[in-house]
């Protein structure tokens, strides 16, 4: 009988045993298998959008400085023009007259003074040799400086009537491309009260793209001279909501020498390159400003990082590859928005889940593989 108690303890202890490898033997087989990423490190530079507009790099209106009729315009609305190119004419018989009669005046003007220049002359040696009186010398002395001084005014009368008929061409005061005519065609200006506006030019192969940031942002990317010295402001990325053809960069060239009281904020501009002719003044565009360079950045996958209501999360797999809850705290996106800055929480020797995040749970137990691109 006791025989019998011992044969059946020890096929009992064996059944157990057995039972105990079968079942550490099936959670190893089954332990879910899930992909996890290294926590990467690199030098990331930092961004932060700002909401911005583009302007023409130079605006200059075509006004009309002459009274008169206007012609039909000489270029067609929304295209390019050159600059000196004739945008309209202005008719008006009056000026041509006053240019005729200052010619006219100038050459009398200068027939006089040639003849005062001589009868001067002829007086002073005169005077030298006792023939006239002082009295006569002085007359030809003024006569001659009358003369001068007619020429002068002739002179100024002729240039301001030439201007007058010249101003009868109105021309593109620079190169770029030209609004509609203001006025139609049989319109009557007086621009010689006030100058009258027909049309105006953008200088557009260059555009700038205007932008406010806040003051302390100022002061925490401006006045770090390691940031003016490590980052690029002359390539800061620009988009558009719509996608454009091409991609556009711009180069910070103006920062504000004050802070707005009111708004607490700096105007800052860039010059954007606008070789397409894709970009118009009046658009709305993002501006990337960068802020920090970090040579050491701890970088996760965006899509890995979980929310509860304690804050940010990832799943980390440790050495025995058990799931482990982690919290962390992140930063901004990296270059190319798929990954994320962490400044607290993992090392970058750490494992973490980046796929069936909502299937793990800690503590549990998996079978990690990477897809990391050695």
């Amino acid at each position: 009988m006791k025989l019998e108690y011992i044969t059946l303890g020890l096929a009992a202890l064996l059944l157990a045993t057995s039972c105990r490898n079968k079942e550490k033997s099936e959670d190893t087989s089954e332990a879910m298998p899930v992909e996890v990423s290294r926590v990467a490190v690199d030098s990331v530079t930092l961004y932060k959008d700002y909401p911005g507009k583009l302007i023409a790099n130079r605006t200059a209106r075509a006004v009309a400085k002459v009274n008169g009729i206007l012609s039909a315009p000489l270029y067609e609305g929304g295209g390019f023009v050159k600059e000196g190119q004739l945008l309209f004419t202005i008719d008006n018989p009056e000026y041509t007259n006053a240019l005729n009669s200052a010619l006219a005046n100038l050459s009398k003007a200068k027939s006089d003074n040639a003849y005062a220049e001589q009868h001067y002359e002829a007086v002073n040696k005169a005077y030298s040799k006792n023939a006239v009186s002082q009295m006569e010398l002085s007359q030809a002395l003024n006569a001659r400086d009358q003369s001068r001084a007619a020429i002068i005014s002739a002179e100024a009368a002729l240039a301001d009537a030439r201007k007058k008929v010249n101003d009868c061409s109105v021309r593109a005061p620079l190169s770029g491309h030209v609004t509609t005519n203001q006025l139609s065609k049989g319109n009557y200006v007086m621009g010689e009260s006030s100058p009258v506006v027909l049309a105006t030019v953008y200088k557009d192969d260059v555009v700038v793209a205007t932008f406010t940031i806040e003051d302390a942002s100022f002061l925490r990317m401006f006045e770090n001279p390691n940031n003016r010295d490590k980052i690029n402001y002359n390539a800061i990325p620009i988009s558009f909501s719509e996608k454009l053809p091409h991609d556009y960069t711009g180069a910070l060239d103006y920062m504000a020498p004050n802070v707005n009281a009111t708004t607490g904020t700096i105007e800052l501009q860039a010059q954007v390159d606008n070789k397409y002719n894709e970009l118009k003044p009046g658009m709305y565009c993002t501006i990337r400003l960068p802020y920090k360079l970090d040579p050491q950045a701890m970088l996760i996958n965006d899509a890995s990082i979980s929310t509860d209501q304690l804050g940010k999360y990832v799943y980390v797999v440790n050495d025995s590859n058990k799931v482990v809850y982690t919290p962390i705290k992140v930063g901004d996106l990296a270059p190319g928005d798929t990954m994320r800055v962490v400044t607290e929480g993992l090392k970058p020797t750490d494992r973490y889940v980046t796929s069936a995040m909502l299937k793990v749970r800690n503590g549990m137990t998996v079978k990690p593989y990477s897809t990391d691109k050695k």
